[in-house]
């Protein structure tokens, strides 16, 4: 079964007058279960793509299916919901609260979701123990490491059971140690649990991890 699917996708910005395409008609299919790298050089549309499968942008044609729906036709506030329910996010920038601890930060759209406290701590105290962070729970980022800190936006990607995880650069702004780590962490969440993971990076070696390498160049599949 189809996780992502994209149909002649195609993106064009506008540099003043001038349109700038960025996505020139993409066809991708990753199935569920599946840990796909997407690869490219600066420019390719790796960026793009994510944001078109993330719902943070929307495609100037072609169609996204997430699970079977074509999200290209969800009003924004079924975006929201959809991307909230379905889409597990981990950015090259942690994006954690720093005012919270590693497990307020992970149970947060959980919480968004109006779920009952007690649930919600029991699940991330979980969450925090696949991703071996067990005696780190009350901890906020500040006193995280890098590795550590994207570990708890890992567990908190997880949070909701998305249909997939959506990593972008996920070990850009970390040393190679800890790259090799987060990388081999993905590794074990899909083969363990069957999660279904589509990263983006640069690394050929972190790629070469993957199930699968999806090459973009000037917009389109190589």
């Amino acid at each position: 079964m189809s996780v992502i699917k994209t149909d002649a996708l195609k993106k064009t910005y506008m540099l003043g007058k001038v349109p700038v395409p960025a996505l020139r008609g993409v066809d991708i299919d990753v199935v569920k279960g599946e840990f796909v790298a997407l690869m490219g050089p600066s420019g390719a549309g790796k960026s793009t793509l994510l944001n078109m499968v993330g719902m943070l942008d929307s495609p100037t044609s072609g169609d996204i299916f997430i699970d079977g729906t074509n999200v290209s036709t969800l009003s924004e506030n079924m975006r929201v919901d959809f991307r909230l329910e379905k889409i597990g996010f981990i950015f090259q920038f942690f994006n954690l609260f720093m005012e919270l601890t590693a497990l307020e930060n992970v149970i947060l759209p959980m919480m968004l979701l109006g779920k009952d406290m007690n649930e919600c701590r029991r699940q991330g105290r979980e969450l925090l123990h696949l991703v071996g962070l067990d005696e780190r729970e009350n901890h906020l980022p500040s006193e995280l490491s890098g590795g550590e800190q994207q570990r708890v936006t890992i567990a908190r990607s997880l949070v909701n059971n998305p249909s997939f995880l959506l990593a972008d650069e996920p070990t850009a702004n970390l040393d190679t140690e800890n790259a090799s780590q987060i990388v081999t962490l993905f590794r074990r969440l899909n083969a363990e649990l069957g999660i279904t993971i589509f990263m983006v990076t640069h690394e050929e070696e972190l790629g070469q991890k993957a199930d699968r390498i999806i090459r973009l160049r000037d917009g389109v599949v190589v």
